[in-house]
């Protein structure tokens, strides 16, 4: 049959890879059923537990893992550079992984950990809305980057680091607004996420109703679930729908610089002067908007900053094995050409 994971047993049994390992581990907090199907199905199959990976505590080695979900978003590579700077002259290692659309946050932590020897764990992005009462179970230290956290568990030591994206979102609308565009539509992610993508759609609808503007569900376009998150292809394709669909609207906000790169290909495209006839802003602060035709507005965010910050946190929580309150940064609104 082949070498089988603790991945296949999870998925055999119904369960997430951090019950299996509970499981395996005889943790208290699985129930009886779950755990004798657990172990049933590796009894019949060819699974062996890593016995290593159970006395990670005793033989952690000075490593990092840097969790990633978008791999390709090039705003994450400008922070991935800082904390590979910051860790190495903490004198440990790090490596990157993907993690995948769907795949949740805790059960990758717990695998990870399973296979290699960690000593702390930097997410970068993610959505943690639901995973509020099993944050407990990532078994090292922990700071996510740029993503909503619910409140952390007392026995959880972990922290983040971002920029208040209601907020942020809500002031360059609010500029929109001031500026005199009173149909600005949105570029907004997918109906399901909890996750950035809705407190910047927040920050917009907030804005249009403190200047007495209707929020119009047409000028709401969403992002396709099967879409690659964040991306100028489905920027593009989005804007060529809000086009199709209504051209009633002189102003348009995208939720990251990538979605709005794409949307204004289709808006030239299809005979647009940007801004003459739509205005455009993004979020993110990109390097690639400030060479743009148009050079583009958007929120900046202070990626290195929130790089740095996050592997001081990690590094102070590994040291004193405590908790450590998150850090909300500022970001900055850059006014150019687009608007």
């Amino acid at each position: 049959m082949g070498n089988i994971t603790i991945r296949d047993i999870a998925k055999q049994c119904g369960v997430g890879v951090s019950t299996v390992s509970r499981a395996l581990n005889d943790h208290s907090d699985i129930r009886p059923e779950t755990r004798r199907r657990i172990l049933e199905a590796v009894a019949k199959s060819d699974f062996v537990p890593n016995n290593s990976a159970r006395n990670l505590k005793r033989t952690d080695s000075k490593t990092i893992a840097i969790l990633v979900r978008e791999i390709d978003n090039p705003f994450f590579s400008v922070m991935i550079r800082v904390m590979e700077q910051e860790i190495r002259r903490e004198k440990y290692s790090f490596f990157i992984q993907h993690m995948e659309n769907g795949q949740d946050e805790v059960d990758a932590a717990v695998e990870i950990v399973e296979e290699k020897r960690l000593r702390g764990i930097i997410y970068l992005g993610g959505d943690f809305q639901s995973c509020e009462e099993r944050l407990s179970r990532i078994p090292v230290p922990f700071v996510a980057c740029t993503a909503r956290l619910p409140d952390i568990p007392e026995d959880c030591i972990g922290s983040y680091v971002t920029i208040n994206d209601k907020k942020e979102s809500r002031h360059l609308v609010d500029y929109l607004c001031h500026e005199g565009h009173k149909k600005i539509a949105i570029l907004a992610s997918d109906k399901k996420d909890t996750n950035i993508g809705q407190a910047r759609l927040e920050g917009y609808k907030e804005a249009l109703k403190a200047n007495h503007l209707p929020i119009c569900e047409n000028l709401i376009c969403y992002q396709d679930e099967k879409e690659a998150a964040y991306s100028m292809e489905s920027g593009y394709r989005m804007m060529k729908k809000l086009l199709k669909e209504t051209e009633d609207f002189t102003a348009v906000f995208a939720i990251s610089d990538l979605m709005i790169i794409g949307a204004c290909k289709a808006l030239l495209e299809t005979g647009k002067r940007i801004p003459q006839d739509v205005a455009a802003a993004g979020f993110d602060g990109l390097a690639y908007t400030g060479f743009f035709e148009p050079s583009i507005t958007t929120v900046v965010q202070p990626a290195e900053e929130i790089a740095r910050e996050a592997v001081a946190s990690l590094f102070e929580m590994i040291r004193t094995k405590k908790r450590r309150e998150g850090k909300i940064l500022p970001a900055k609104l850059e006014i150019r050409k687009s608007t």
